[in-house]
């Protein structure tokens, strides 16, 4: 007989889910202090926020299927699967939060444009079919005073 957990099914999801958590907390741990570096420091911000972003999103156990993708005026960040779903990341990072946060940055033009490459892409790869998102990644501050933030169907 199965025992269920209240959100997640059987006690094995909720200790992986657990488990999930842990890793991601480490690795964004980890991730700030290797941005500290002199030579990472050196990499414009806009780079370093879609390598953190991937690095962020692997651990939350998406795919990244493509980085960096251009087509209808617009650069879609990366390209994820997150199981059977197509994921379209925008990533936006900011050294503070004090000319605003990252994701009013993407106002209805710029989602239109990313929507309009996001269709490009899937009749590229035949998914026409497949369940799409739309989401930002925020990224507030650099180095240890970092912090990231996944803002799932964003748009």
């Amino acid at each position: 007989m199965k025992t269920m957990h209240a959100n997640t099914g059987t006690i094995g999801e909720a200790i992986g889910v657990r488990l999930r958590h842990c890793w991601v907390s480490v690795g964004d741990y980890f991730d700030r202090w290797y941005e500290e570096l002199p030579r990472r420091r050196s990499l414009p911000l806009g780079r370093r926020g879609e390598e953190i972003a991937a690095r962020h999103l692997r651990r939350c156990g998406y795919r990244i299927l493509e980085r960096n993708f251009c087509a209808a005026g617009a650069e879609i960040d990366l390209i994820a699967a997150d199981h059977e779903t197509f994921v379209f990341v925008e990533v936006k990072a900011r050294s503070s939060a004090l000319f605003g946060l990252p994701a009013e940055a993407v106002d209805t033009r710029k989602a239109a444009r990313i929507r309009r490459a996001a269709t490009l892409y899937l009749r590229r790869n035949h998914a026409e079919e497949r369940p799409v998102r739309f989401d930002i990644v925020a990224i507030v501050g650099a180095g240890r005073a970092g912090r990231v933030e996944v803002l799932k169907d964003a748009f």
